[in-house]
């Protein structure tokens, strides 16, 4: 948390980062234009940009229904980028409300974070290649019958049990 003196007034910056989807019907040219509205709202509050997700297409993990008028839309896909930014309470505020009047944004969340990337770095599973050629090669199976072990008699089997419970 960093703390800013203006003028005898106590400002407190913190750390905040948003994360919005941007509906599909908007095209792919004007998405840029969205963006540089929130980054608008963010400097208008005083805020100051930390890191950026540019807004990429997805498929959501749900259909969300949004409600424009008295039409509903149901949007299955949306663009989601994420900015986070040092700013004064006011402002995380300000684009709070901005974000909730916003037609273009489907959802969205403010939340209070640390300036540290957080993000969980992404490893690639390591595959074993497999050439077309290749055969399969099975282990020859035996038969349970097959392998004969000599009977155990009680005494030894008294004798392990009570060494296990000892232990």
């Amino acid at each position: 948390m960093t703390e800013e003196k203006d003028a005898g007034a106590d400002i407190v910056s913190r750390i905040y980062e948003v994360g919005y989807h941007i509906a599909s019907t908007v095209k792919e040219e004007d998405v840029e234009k969205v963006v540089s509205a929130l980054r608008g709202e963010i400097e208008k509050g005083g805020g100051s940009f930390i890191a950026e997700g540019s807004p990429s297409l997805m498929k959501l993990a749900f259909p969300m229904i949004v409600r424009e008028g008295e039409k509903k839309i149901v949007h299955d896909r949306a663009y989601f980028g994420w900015i986070k930014f040092e700013a004064p309470t006011e402002a995380a505020e300000a684009l709070e409300a901005s974000l909730k009047r916003n037609t273009n944004i489907v959802r969205a969340i403010v939340f209070r974070t640390v300036r540290e990337d957080t993000r969980a770095k992404y490893k690639a599973p390591t595959l074993r290649e497999v050439k077309r050629t290749d055969t399969i090669k099975s282990s020859p199976r035996r038969a349970p019958e097959a392998t004969e072990k000599a009977p155990v008699s009680e005494a030894e089997l008294d004798k392990a049990l009570e060494h296990l419970t000892t232990e």
